[in-house]
């Protein structure tokens, strides 16, 4: 898909495919009747991995990549992701913030030429049974995505017993790659 096509696009569809060792994830535009439609991206993550990173692909047969994203640190407590191109070009980056995250999980998306984006899980009480109460740790969620009180993006885990996601873009200027990355990225490191 080119690039201008992706940036027209509003909503995305997640779904999560689990492998014996990786997690695969499937990124569709979202049709007309609100349906899956054609297929955006695809993306695979190495489960286990000391340093992250993440290649999202133009397709399933893994032959163009789209974009990355990639830790600058092995430790992941509030480790900064550097999300690229397919060229290895900066597109932004996104970071955990680990203080904020205690209760409420708290990241930050940074993209040149626009305010920093903060993300906040919606519900303080889902987000406190998914912290202590492991048998609960599926339980949906909602992150809203804000830069100077405005809404940028917002994702949905929708309930079910696979992952699949939610991502509605109410800024025009937000590249949808890093969207992109930053939905997958909630998924692959939320429980870490």
């Amino acid at each position: 898909m080119q690039l201008d096509s992706l940036q027209a696009q509003h909503q995305f569809h997640i779904r999560q495919r689990i492998r014996m060792m990786v997690n695969q994830y499937q990124v569709h535009a979202v049709a007309p009747d609100g349906t899956e439609g054609e297929l955006l991206a695809f993306a695979q993550q190495k489960r286990l991995a000391f340093k992250e990173q993440v290649t999202i692909y133009t397709d399933d047969s893994k032959q163009q990549a789209l974009l990355g994203f990639k830790a600058r640190q092995r430790l992941d407590l509030g480790a900064t992701y550097d999300v690229t191109d397919h060229a290895g070009t900066p597109i932004g980056l996104f970071r955990k913030d680990f203080a904020q995250s205690l209760l409420r999980s708290t990241w930050h998306v940074e993209q040149p030429g626009l305010p920093q984006v903060t993300g906040q899980e919606r519900s303080m009480p889902v987000a406190l049974l998914r912290r202590f109460v492991d048998s609960l740790s599926w339980l949906p969620y909602h992150f809203d995505f804000v830069a100077n009180g405005q809404p940028v993006f917002s994702v949905i885990k929708k309930w079910g017993l696979r992952d699949r996601y939610v991502v509605e873009v109410q800024n025009p200027q937000i590249d949808r790659r890093l969207v992109i990355a930053m939905a997958i990225g909630l998924d692959a490191l939320q429980g870490r």
